[in-house]
């Protein structure tokens, strides 16, 4: 597991989670983006709204070969967005109609790269 942070983006700052492709390590994905968004003020309902769509991404991404998922969380005031990858990419995400309309009831922005292996989910807090 690699943790690294960058805070000259302005009044944002971006941590990098890097964890083995297992399905134990997700746990310490959902606890890593929730303390971030604990940290700037969410509500416990949005809170919770960023550990399911983390567990979701989680689910998404882990099926497939050995390899490392990587966590590029940017955390702002009143924002939080994190872009997921798969390393090596291995197929492509196929993300079915169940996990689209989980994510999109608990996040305010999705992107999906198929090809790339990549989820992106973005949170406000609405305070």
């Amino acid at each position: 597991m690699a943790v690294s942070a960058t805070s000259d983006l302005g009044d944002a700052e971006e941590i990098t989670l890097s964890l083995p492709a297992r399905p134990q390590f997700a746990r310490v994905a959902r606890l890593t983006v929730t303390g971030l968004a604990s940290r700037v003020g969410f509500t416990y309902d949005e809170i919770e709204d960023l550990r399911i769509a983390v567990g979701e991404v989680c689910s998404l991404l882990l099926p497939g070969p050995e390899g490392r998922l990587t966590f590029r969380c940017r955390v702002e005031a009143g924002a939080v967005a994190v872009r997921a990858t798969r390393e090596p990419v291995g197929r492509p995400i196929e993300a079915g109609d169940l996990s689209r309309q989980i994510l999109l009831a608990v996040v305010d922005e999705l992107e999906l790269d198929a090809e790339a292996g990549s989820v992106r989910v973005a949170k406000r807090h609405r305070g």
